[in-house]
């Protein structure tokens, strides 16, 4: 059984922002209801989020028109953002003065942004899944316990925070012990 659901959708071309930016915004709206993605866009926290706000109720807009005009029977509250999608438009290439006389060349990218939202479909011979919860009398579900890792022994630590040490450090850090206990030693005979 193959329905067709008519889509609306909106335009904004030579946008000055750069795809990927635009892109950021535009994954967050992508499969959400209209009211949900209005909502979205208002509290995001990116420039471009305006300019999609704008092509989002333009959309809509066009919805609510085209379905007064050929007379369509269009739940405006059921609609949803079909596709998103922000594609690259022409670069503006520019100059910026370097050092030494040099110019270095960057890109100012633009980006054409698209909006298409559609009705979602409630079709009777759909089945919708939905999760049981174990009866009463049967028996819980045992889930594998867990394995912690084990901590590791003090002489262990110490023994590989010594070992880590190479060179003449690791020598001079072994003489040391034998250096002051032969100068304790040292002193008390010159004392006696």
């Amino acid at each position: 059984m193959d329905t067709q659901t008519r889509e609306f959708r909106a335009e904004a071309r030579f946008q000055r922002v750069s795809p990927q930016k635009a892109r950021l915004v535009l994954d967050l709206i992508k499969g959400r209801g209209v009211e949900e993605a209005l909502n979205t866009v208002a509290f995001a926290k990116k420039a471009v989020a305006p300019l999609v706000e704008k092509v989002l109720r333009s959309a809509l807009q066009n919805a609510n028109h085209l379905s007064q005009e050929q007379g369509l029977d269009v739940d405006l509250d059921n609609l949803y953002v079909k596709r998103a999608v922000a594609n690259e438009g022409p670069r503006m290439k520019r100059i910026r003065p370097a050092p030494m006389g040099r110019a270095y060349r960057y890109q100012r990218r633009l980006s054409h942004i698209q909006i298409a939202v559609a009705e979602r479909e409630h079709a009777e011979h759909m089945v919708h899944r939905v999760e049981e919860e174990p009866a009463a009398g049967a028996a819980p579900v045992k889930h594998a316990a867990k394995k912690t890792a084990g901590r590791k022994h003090p002489a262990k630590k110490a023994a590989a925070t010594t070992s880590k040490k190479t060179g003449p450090a690791k020598k001079a850090a072994a003489h040391k012990p034998a250096k002051k206990a032969a100068k304790k030693s040292a002193k008390n005979a010159k004392k006696k």
